[in-house]
């Protein structure tokens, strides 16, 4: 655990803006006091739901991605501290852990060159890194109980997710995957672009749904390959949003068929959400609120494991649209387990 950085009382306080008779979010959760001993403290915590950042694009850099989504763990917090602690939002639930440090593969990063192969390649052996301490922090989050909430980074973050989910639990878990990609490109080194196609091959993931898969970034090596497996289904954007010969609440029950049967978890990428700055921006979309429904529906599922939202990037002119997006659907995640 050498790379968790616990979030404590000062981060806290230097990010609250306190209102005289209110109460806010950051008020009223839970926080470690220590770093020591972290499964135990987890497993004893009244909580229900760690709160965890992994602040690095190295994964989308080694996807010849554009990179930011290092940026969002911060951006996110601001404004999520920042929302009221009421009936509704259930802060009092809620442990924010903190995050894991990356840094320094991100200074490594910095001195790389994504037009170059070897660099990109260098930028893959990061990844592997950056895999095993994501999958160790959940794995003690899982087996303690609580259900993680990862903020991304990269969507490379998936395998970790998964692997540590799988390790905890003693068996593979499926995954509903909101996203304009599939994510299931060739294992040729770790990147964004491949946490669920390892993932599967390892043993670590089961049944696999894609809702909202874009047709024209996706190949048709990639389409053969979903459509021969008999553990991957999904649907297009462009048959529920474009064609309508879909109907999204009929693909959400025809999902849930597939993946919530067994344990399971949600991931979001925001590429998939419509003009969201994030590492492949997506002028066609689906729209935040339509997003926040699909998480709803998934997020009452009795065995549902963990929520990913990532490849979100913000930008200098607006970070707070990227930290009220994910405080959307952080809260949407606990009021639909509470409901």
């Amino acid at each position: 655990m050498d790379k968790l950085v616990l979030f404590n009382t000062i981060a806290r306080n230097k990010l609250l803006n306190k209102r005289l008779g209110e109460s806010k979010f950051g008020q009223q959760v839970k926080l470690l006091p220590r770093i020591t001993n972290i499964y135990e403290q987890l497993k004893i915590l009244d909580v229900a739901f760690v709160i965890i950042g992994l602040p690095e694009d190295v994964g989308v850099f080694a996807n010849y991605g554009n990179t930011g989504a290092s940026k969002t763990w911060n951006a996110t917090l601001k404004v999520l501290l920042n929302i009221q602690s009421n009936a509704f939002t259930k802060a009092e639930q809620v442990l924010i852990l903190g995050h894991l440090d990356f840094s320094s593969e991100l200074a490594e990063l910095e001195k790389l060159n994504q037009s170059k192969k070897k660099d990109v390649f260098k930028a893959r052996d990061l990844v592997e890194k950056i895999d095993k301490h994501v999958n160790h922090l959940i794995y003690q989050i899982v087996l303690a109980g609580k259900k993680p909430i990862i903020i991304g980074g990269g969507h490379n973050n998936a395998y970790g997710n998964i692997k540590g989910s799988c390790l905890a639990l003693g068996k593979a878990i499926n995954i509903i995957n909101l996203d304009a990609h599939s994510d299931f490109r060739a294992q040729e080194g770790r990147h964004s672009g491949n946490g669920f196609s390892y993932a599967s091959a390892e043993g670590f993931l089961d049944n696999y749904f894609i809702f909202g898969l874009h047709e024209n970034y996706t190949s048709d090596k990639i389409f053969n390959t979903l459509n021969n497996s008999k553990n991957i289904d999904f649907t297009t954007f462009e048959a529920l949003e474009v064609r309508q010969e879909l109907k999204f609440k009929k693909e959400l029950n025809r999902a849930s068929k597939f993946i919530c049967e067994d344990k399971f978890g949600i991931e979001i990428d925001c590429d998939a959400i419509e003009n969201i700055p994030s590492s492949a921006m997506t002028p066609s979309g689906f729209s935040v609120t339509k997003t926040r429904h699909f998480l709803n529906h998934f997020a009452k599922q009795d065995q549902v494991v963990y929520l990913h939202l990532c490849e979100a990037s913000p930008t200098k002119k607006n970070p707070n649209q990227i930290g009220k997006l994910l405080s959307y659907l952080i809260t949407d995640f606990i009021k639909a387990q509470n409901n």
